[in-house]
């Protein structure tokens, strides 16, 4: 035992080294099958800085790991680095100060090419993630990491490519022209999973189209895509519009004739009940023009301007006004003509409307046709929906009530999932196109697997030579990447390195709440098509932090942290503390009065195992009351927390244990102290078996003092010793009894003005006879603790009476 008693946020620097040297937490491959407990953790996006909301969900992971390694299990617990993808292209080039022109291979004036721009990624991404890396080991994450991977290394690229091509062989992967969900800052395809629905402000404009006999007022916020309006529908119940069903009205400005249909999505309460569909302006507008075959009017280009030509059926000199120019620039151009020409009926109506952002980006979707790579994932085929709501059904959910969020998403999928991105460091599909004699692309030119990975920019397909790239009558590269979530999809796969034969069915999936529909879909979707089954048994679903005003603490809320200052004043243990007392599926406030009670905590173990081992072990006899009581309530808890593990309870857990800690440190430490000094074999055999089972109940929690503490007095790690099994029942009423005498005597000392310490003549308890039967159990405990000269036990009605006779 140390002369001097460590301070917890001094231990990292301490045991963090020795659990790599010692390969604590290394996992045993060679286990048998049932041995082995598998957590699929969520790679974390590499884009910049920790904060404190990382911290949280890990925290809950590791609680597991810890727990079930001390169960006897193997834990496989890797940890991957999500590398590619927007988030760290934006990073990258905001750092170096460069943009991408991907046809140039020289660098120019902060102007980079795609090779040489995926160098920068690289290089920035591998010094990130060992600035992750030294944090999570700071934090005391146990996991292995001998099995972390990123998701641009090479074994990623292998097994995600290979996913590809066997989803493509299976006709689950297709390609095709279709509108698209399209981030006009980023130039890329965004899938209906990435947008998210953000308020801003508008104005209604009611426009005047003339009908067959009459003319028709429709209201849109979107008046500057007038000339890609395709068609007027109406809901076929709203008899205002019956009678001009299947007739057609001619647009304002451009007088373009369009048909008139019903169709059930149309609203005959929002607005005057009829809408134009434009091509393309919503996503609803996407459904009319899929579902009554209407014609494209396509205006916008993927630079988020109006295209230089018209579209088919608009006159080119009309059009010439809106070309080349902004969104905002031709609507207002519009808006004034319509002004000009009396078509604009009334004043704009100023409204607040949601619009689908990308979820990293700051200007809102269009949606323009393009022709991308998709997956089918059950938008648009129903059997396939319902096996992966069948799925959802067998997956176990922590909480149960999470499993509502993955129906909802299931229901409500419009169209498959867009897996192709415009951009360049991502996983590249592993495809070439062959080229006819006139240069036009045609076949698609497959690898076999065993040349994975590669990138087809560089390579060539079999049967052809470096020079007959983009040549007519050779081939050209399918220059598209993957969507990170193509390849994050595939974490059971590469968190284990099986290349080869059948994977393992993890046991555990953690993750946020907000990506149900993206990471824990996906994974679902690419299992269930691949192996016919689920990639886990569980699912573990934790909530946000928050700050003071409930907000979501983030990178891009500008309301996060690093927690380096906080690991630096409080320790890992504090922080640890604050974040497992938050449950699975609710969001957690960022308290630092509760990190300063995880402090406390960790304090006091080291304060509490420094006393207790301050005596040396005597004959195992465990003889009085009181002691016997200790252990018969330890058991209890030991139960307690050991059947809310094995639920995934981690909160419920910390609470009954750290409930007992203070009741030992403060009560029965407190009652026994004096009989331990004297030597008794009752009182030290109690003191050292509670610590011990204490210190491993606490180890998934504290893991830095738990391991110095229990390096006083036992050899090994605490990490590796067993989880402490129940002991033999018995009653603990004399604790409880003793407990709450001892309560009532220090409110009654310090009402008096008078320390614990101070003698006094007697103390009379009254109450209950069954609590004053118990706690006499314990009378010349309570008499030493309260150094009275005696006590006396009196059975009375009415709640607990404690006077104090000086």
């Amino acid at each position: 035992m140390p002369a001097k008693i460590p301070s917890p946020q001094s231990l990292p620097d301490k045991w963090a080294p020795y659990w790599e040297q010692q390969r604590t937490y290394e996992f045993d491959r060679t286990a048998a099958p049932d041995r082995v407990f598998s957590i699929d953790s969520p790679p974390l996006t590499v884009s910049g800085t920790l904060h404190i909301g990382h911290l949280y969900s890990y925290t809950h992971t590791d609680v597991i790991a810890r727990f079930q390694r001390m169960r006897g299990k193997a834990v496989c617990y890797p940890v991957g680095f999500d590398d590619n993808g927007l988030p760290t292209e934006r990073r990258v080039q905001n750092y170096y100060g460069v943009r991408v022109d991907p046809t140039i291979s020289e660098s120019t004036n902060g102007v980079v090419g795609r090779a040489r721009f995926r160098e920068l990624c690289a290089r920035l991404t591998a010094r990130d993630e060992q600035i992750y890396e030294r944090a999570w080991r700071r934090l005391g994450l146990s996991v292995d990491w001998s099995l972390s991977y990123r998701t641009m290394d090479e074994r990623s690229q292998v097994i995600s490519q290979r996913a590809f091509l066997r989803n493509l062989a299976r006709g689950e992967a297709y390609r095709s022209e279709a509108p698209t969900l399209w981030d006009v800052t980023f130039h890329t395809a965004v899938a209906q999973a990435e947008s998210v629905d953000r308020e801003i402000p508008g104005a209604f404009l009611s426009l005047r189209f003339v009908g067959p006999d009459c003319d028709i007022a429709v209201e849109t916020t979107r008046p500057e895509l007038l000339p890609a309006c395709v068609a007027l529908v109406a809901h076929p119940d709203d008899a205002r519009y019956q009678r001009l069903f299947g007739r057609t009205a001619r647009t304002p400005l451009f007088d373009v004739e369009v048909p008139i249909h019903p169709h059930r999505q149309a609203d005959p309460d929002k607005g005057s009940g009829i809408a134009m569909v434009c091509t393309f302006g919503d996503p609803t507008d996407v459904v009319w023009w899929r579902d009554l075959a209407l014609d494209t009017r396509a205006v916008l280009g993927f630079d988020g301007r109006f295209r230089t030509e018209p579209p088919s059926g608009v006159d080119s000199d009309r059009y010439a006004i809106l070309a080349g120019k902004s969104i905002e620039e031709a609507r207002a151009d519009i808006v004034q003509q319509l002004r000009d020409s009396g078509t604009l009926l009334g004043p704009p109506r100023p409204v607040t409307h949601s619009v689908p952002f990308y979820e990293k980006g700051e200007r809102p979707l269009e949606i323009v046709p393009s022709r991308q790579w998709y997956i089918r994932n059950g938008g648009r085929d129903e059997e396939l929906r319902e096996q992966l709501l069948r799925r959802g059904a067998q997956l176990c959910w922590h909480p149960e009530w999470m499993r509502s969020r993955f129906n909802g998403w299931v229901e409500g999928l419009r169209g498959d999932w867009l897996i192709s991105r415009q951009r360049f460091w991502g996983v590249p599909f592993p495809l070439w196109y062959r080229l006819d004699d006139t240069g036009q692309p045609g076949e698609v030119l497959i690898p076999d697997e065993t040349a994975l990975p590669l990138d087809p920019t560089q390579a060539c397909p079999p049967g052809f030579r470096p020079d007959q790239r983009d040549q007519p009558g050779g081939f050209t590269a399918e220059r598209d990447i993957m969507d990170t979530w193509a390849t994050s999809s595939l974490t059971p796969l590469i968190g284990t390195a099986e290349l080869t034969g059948p994977p393992r069915q993890f046991d555990l999936h953690p993750q946020a709440h907000e990506i149900i529909r993206t990471w824990l879909f996906t994974t679902l979707l690419r299992a269930h098509v691949e192996r016919d089954e689920l990639p886990w048994r569980n699912a573990a679903i934790s909530g946000w932090v928050v700050d003071s005003q409930h907000e979501k603490i983030g990178k891009s809320a500008g309301n996060a942290e690093s927690p380096e200052a906080l690991l630096d004043q409080f320790g890992p243990d504090a922080i640890r503390y604050w974040a497992a007392r938050g449950r699975l599926g609710y969001d957690l406030t960022f308290d630092l009065n509760q990190v300063k009670v995880g402090r406390r905590l960790a304090t006091k173990l080291l304060n509490a195992s420094r006393f207790v081992l301050s005596f040396e072990a005597t004959e195992e006899i465990v003889d009085r009351p009181l002691d016997r009581a200790l252990l018969a309530g330890l058991s209890t808890v030991v139960s307690d927390a050991t059947a809310a593990l094995e639920l995934y309870d981690h909160a419920r857990a910390l609470e009954r244990i750290e409930r007992f800690f203070w009741q030992f440190c403060d009560d029965y430490i407190e009652l026994v102290k004096e009989r331990a000094y004297a030597g008794c074999p009752s009182a030290r055999t109690t003191l050292r078996s509670a610590l011990a089972q204490l210190q491993r109940l606490l180890a998934p929690y504290l893991p830095f003092v738990t391991e110095e503490s229990w390096s006083w007095w036992q050899s090994g790690s605490v990490h590796l010793t067993q989880w402490p099994e129940p002991g033999d029942a018995g009653e603990d009423a004399t604790l409880h009894a003793a407990s709450t005498v001892l309560t009532g005597i220090r409110q009654q000392k310090s009402a008096a003005g008078l320390s614990m310490r101070t003698p006094v003549g007697s103390i009379r308890v009254a109450g209950s006879t069954d609590l004053v039967a118990a706690a006499a159990r314990a009378a010349t405990e309570l008499q030493q603790a309260a150094h009275a000269d005696q006590i006396e036990f009196t059975e009375a009605e009415g709640p607990l009476v404690v006077s104090v006779n000086p």
